[in-house]
């Protein structure tokens, strides 16, 4: 018979009192985030880059790129590759070995926020139909982890994507320019916690909470993802909850990275 973990029910039954009374156990309001903090152009070494801190969760995102044969049902477009990686560094929950279910997850998530958006358009990352174009290489790295991997992998990778140029002069096809980002897509992240869902959960609040909602909105407040995980439901009055505050929080997060960017 498998045993059921006491501290995580004793964390949930808190956690569902707080909730009674309209609180969190940081003191945080229901849809009030963490502190954030964004750097661009931090790793020397990647062609785009930033480091993003929300609360105690640090991570650090870099493009590369690289050329690749052209798809041969895709022969005029380029390609997008998105990846994550989290070790033990980030907390003591991860382990060292292959990619977890969790990684992955947390890849593909952020993949799909930027390729459903259209943002880089792949057609313009062809250098010869049929014979060389452009593949954009974005890794995600987590340095610590205190909850909403999710949000802050988002919030590097379009702020280093938008930073990022194309090294053409060093494989002789060209010369250098910046790549071109049409759109800066913003994923919010809500995680019910105590029968009610909250922005930007912690670490304390993932453990003790149930299902979360993943929300990449574009400029003009188009959908272009919606991810669902772990197990549980959402009525449509919460949903609609939800997706008026992510309006708000997306606008702020891109005017936080058009502002960065303007300043480099």
């Amino acid at each position: 018979m498998m045993s059921i973990p006491l501290v995580p029910n004793l964390l949930r039954s808190h956690l569902a009192e707080l909730a009674l009374e309209d609180k969190r156990h940081d003191g945080r309001q229901r849809f009030e985030g963490r502190d954030v903090e964004l750097e661009i152009n931090c790793l020397p070494r990647a062609e785009g880059s930033a480091r993003v801190r929300m609360g105690d969760t640090i991570v650090l995102a870099g493009v590369k790129f690289q050329i690749m044969t052209p798809y041969p049902d895709r022969p005029n477009e380029g390609g997008l590759m998105c990846s994550a990686e989290v070790r033990p560094v980030a907390g003591r929950n991860w382990e060292a070995g292959p990619p977890s279910a969790e990684s992955i997850e947390l890849g593909r998530v952020v993949d799909r926020g930027i390729r459903e958006s259209g943002c880089i358009n792949t057609e313009d990352l062809c250098i010869i139909p049929g014979e060389k174009a452009w593949q954009v290489i974005l890794d995600v790295f987590a340095v610590s982890d205190d909850g909403n991997l999710f949000d802050a992998f988002g919030l590097a990778a379009i702020a280093a994507l938008r930073s990022a140029t194309v090294p053409a002069e060093r494989f002789e096809v060209g010369e250098d320019m910046p790549l071109d980002v049409s759109k800066t897509p913003i994923m919010c992240s809500y995680h019910k916690v105590g029968g009610r869902f909250v922005y930007d959960a912690d670490k304390r609040e993932e453990l003790g909470g149930d299902e979360r909602i993943h929300i990449t909105l574009g400029d003009d407040d188009h959908v272009h993802s919606l991810q669902k995980g772990l197990k549980g439901i959402f009525t449509a009055a919460e949903f609609a909850d939800i997706m008026d505050e992510a309006r708000s929080r997306c606008a702020e997060l891109r005017d936080l990275v058009n502002e960065k960017l303007e300043g480099e």
